[in-house]
């Protein structure tokens, strides 16, 4: 069964830093696009930040200089490194992984930046 296990969520006080990690196994396609999405209560979900296969990578305005996303194909990883954590990043932070043929979301985890 496909899983996209996601880690490193959790409370931090503003300013503060946080690093998210999302595991991809038993995909049995090729994973074009990782990316990160947020889900604020009350909110529709958002793109945070999303990379290519190639390393291209585009980010929310919102955070922007200071989320930086990164991945590891040979491990189908996917990173969101936040600094400079603001109160209006709090949410739910979800994984997608892209293929072809289908798209695959993690659970979800939460980060709290406390003011």
């Amino acid at each position: 069964q496909v899983q996209l296990v996601e880690s490193g969520g959790g409370l931090v006080q503003a300013g503060g830093s946080l690093r998210l990690a999302c595991a991809a196994s038993k995909i049995r396609f090729s994973i074009n696009t990782m990316g990160w999405y947020r889900q604020a209560p009350g909110k529709q979900r958002e793109l945070v930040a999303s990379i290519g296969s190639g390393g291209n990578t585009n980010y929310a305005d919102s955070v922007k200089g200071r989320f930086t996303i990164s991945r590891d194909n040979g491990e189908n990883t996917v990173y969101l490194q936040m600094n400079s954590l603001k109160p209006e990043d709090t949410a739910v932070y979800y994984c997608k992984a892209v293929t072809l043929y289908v798209n695959y979301w993690g659970q979800g985890t939460q980060v709290t930046v406390s003011s």
